[in-house]
């Protein structure tokens, strides 16, 4: 399977499907992330669904779109928005029921057709704001 494929199943499976037990097919045991909202890494597939289920219960209608992905060797980088509705406990926050559109981008190492580490840096200020959560910044 080639990395692109391996990666947009976590993304469209995954996350916009909900379909959690695919983690454990597409991340290997050792798998390593490094998400930019956490301070500790994530470590194997138990943990990226834990990751992913916490983020799917704050936004029960999240859906991820793939924007652009470049692969070359053992690494694709994928350029992804999601959207969703805030309508559960999100990082101890009571649910605002607003909408809201991130970005980001998750760069994804395979090796012998799972993932062994990943990297993912995405708009978590941006989303705080369109959901009420965090100030808005000064224009100009």
């Amino acid at each position: 399977m080639s990395a692109k494929v391996i990666a947009r199943r976590f993304f469209d499976e995954v996350w916009s499907e909900g379909k959690l037990e695919v983690a454990d097919e597409l991340f290997s045991p050792d798998y390593v992330g490094h998400p930019s909202d956490l301070e500790e890494t994530v470590r194997g597939p138990e943990a990226v669904k834990q990751y992913v289920r916490a983020l799917l219960e704050s936004f029960s209608d999240l859906r991820m779109t793939i924007d652009d992905q470049v692969a070359e060797g053992d690494m694709v980088a994928t350029r992804w928005s999601a959207r969703g509705t805030h309508d559960g406990n999100l990082m101890g926050t009571e649910p605002t029921g607003r909408k809201g559109t991130v970005t980001g981008i998750t760069i994804h190492r395979i090796r012998d057709d799972k993932v062994v580490e990943g990297w993912t840096n995405w708009d978590m200020l941006g989303m705080l704001q369109q959901l009420g959560l965090a100030p808005q910044l000064p224009q100009g």
